[in-house]
């Protein structure tokens, strides 16, 4: 949507889902094509032995690859986009670089669960098992098990700004990002990657 000029608001809503036998499981979080990726192997795969196929779910800034994941996703990207020396000059110009060179505001909300609700308690608990197994405790002893249930809601949200232009024929782009998980501000993450897509 125009706003001004060369300003523009655009809008993305996206979903996936995979049924089968042999199902495709879909990572919230980060960007396409990241330079810089890191992956959350905190956040559990419910019924890993039902997926064949691994894909990231389309872009969640903000967050590592991983903070949610399963079988569907819905996802609603929103970007203000202001071509700043387009704008100010109100022409193009012959630089690539200035020519394409925006900074923009964003906000991202989305979620990625496993089964038919996104409310279950396999999508809304995070168990994690720690066993002692003390050495001294004597044979045929299993010593300690505890379980810990990490609450979590399956909607998260990004919120940040970041710079985009083209620079030896390559878009691309740098975010400053923070996520938003359980309404707790997460820490910035820096993301760079080479995309024209959001």
């Amino acid at each position: 949507l125009k706003i001004h000029r060369q300003i523009t608001w655009c809008n993305r809503f996206a979903g996936g889902n995979s049924l089968g036998t042999d199902r495709l499981i879909f990572y919230l979080g980060g960007v396409d094509n990241w330079l810089n990726p890191s992956f959350n192997n905190v956040v559990n795969v419910i019924k890993p032995e039902q997926y064949g196929f691994q894909t990231l779910a389309t872009n969640m800034r903000g967050f590592d690859q991983n903070i949610r994941n399963g079988n569907n996703f819905l996802i609603f990207n929103s970007e203000l986009r202001i071509p700043v020396v387009r704008y100010l000059l109100n022409k193009p110009v012959r630089s690539e670089f200035f020519n394409n060179f925006q900074v923009i505001g964003f906000t991202d909300i989305g979620m990625s669960w496993y089964g038919t609700n996104p409310l279950s308690n396999d999508n809304t608990q995070n168990p994690k098992t720690f066993i002692d197994n003390d050495p001294n405790s004597g044979k045929g002893s299993t010593g300690i098990i505890i379980k810990i249930i990490d609450q979590k809601s399956p909607l998260v949200g990004g919120i940040g700004f970041g710079l985009r232009s083209k620079l030896f024929g390559y878009f691309v782009r740098f975010d400053f990002s923070w996520g938003i998980d359980n309404l707790i501000l997460q820490k910035q993450i820096l993301g760079l990657s080479l995309s024209t897509d959001f």
